[in-house]
C-alpha cells in the first residue's frame, strides 16, 4: 500500500511526520539515545523484523538523523550514530515521554525517568516560550503564516480562517466547561 507524502506540505510537523511518523522510526532513535548502535542489537532490544529495521534505517540515514560508520572490515559491519539533526531531536522524545508518563503510565509510574547530570534531578520535558521561558498551553497561543508558507495558499478562505489574527489554537472553550 503506498502512503501518502507530506514532505511538500507547507507544515512543519507534517513534513517531520513524513520522516518520523511511525513507531519503528521513533523506537529505533531512542535506541540510538540509549546507546545501542549496531543491527543486531536493534534487532535484539526491540524485536522488529529485519527488514524494516533496513528500511528504518536507510530513511534515517537518508534523511540526516543517522550517520553509518564502519566498526569492522571482515565482514563490513556498520554501526549508526546520531548526527547534530538527530540529536537535535531528543528534546521531542522527551517531551513523547513526558506526555506518555502523564497519560498512560499508570498507577506504578513512569517505566523510564530522565535525570538531568548537570543540576543533579529527574526531570521530565516542558515546552516553554523561547522569550519569556512560561510553559505553553494551546489555549495562550495563536498561529500565524510564516515566510516560508506558499504564496499562492495566502487569500484561500480556508487559510485566512485558519491562520485569523487573535484566533487561539485549539477548542479554548473547551477548558472553560
Amino acid at each position: 500500500m503506498k502512503r501518502t507524502s507530506f514532505d511538500t506540505w507547507p507544515c512543519s510537523i507534517a513534513r517531520t511526520a513524513d520522516i518520523l511518523g511511525d513507531a519503528w522510526s521513533l523506537l529505533v532513535l531512542r535506541e540510538v539515545f540509549y546507546g545501542e548502535s549496531r543491527f543486531d542489537g536493534f534487532i535484539g532490544s526491540l524485536g522488529i523484523a529485519r527488514n524494516t529495521l533496513t528500511d528504518r534505517l536507510r530513511r534515517l540515514e537518508a534523511e540526516g538523523l543517522l550517520r553509518r560508520q564502519a566498526y569492522q572490515s571482515d565482514p563490513v559491519r556498520h554501526e549508526y550514530l546520531l548526527t547534530d539533526k538527530g540529536r537535535d531531536f531528543f528534546g521531542v522524545l522527551a517531551a513523547i515521554s513526558a506526555w506518555g508518563d502523564r497519560w498512560l503510565a499508570g498507577d506504578e509510574g513512569a517505566p523510564v525517568v530522565l535525570h538531568h547530570t548537570p543540576c543533579d534531578h529527574d526531570t521530565e520535558a516542558r515546552v516553554v516560550c523561547s522569550s519569556c521561558g512560561e510553559q505553553l498551553h494551546h489555549q495562550d497561543m495563536t498561529a500565524r503564516t510564516g515566510p516560508g508558507y506558499p504564496a499562492r495558499l495566502l487569500d484561500t478562505p480556508a487559510v485566512r480562517d485558519r491562520f485569523a489574527p487573535g484566533r487561539p489554537l485549539g477548542d479554548a472553550r473547551a477548558d472553560q466547561a
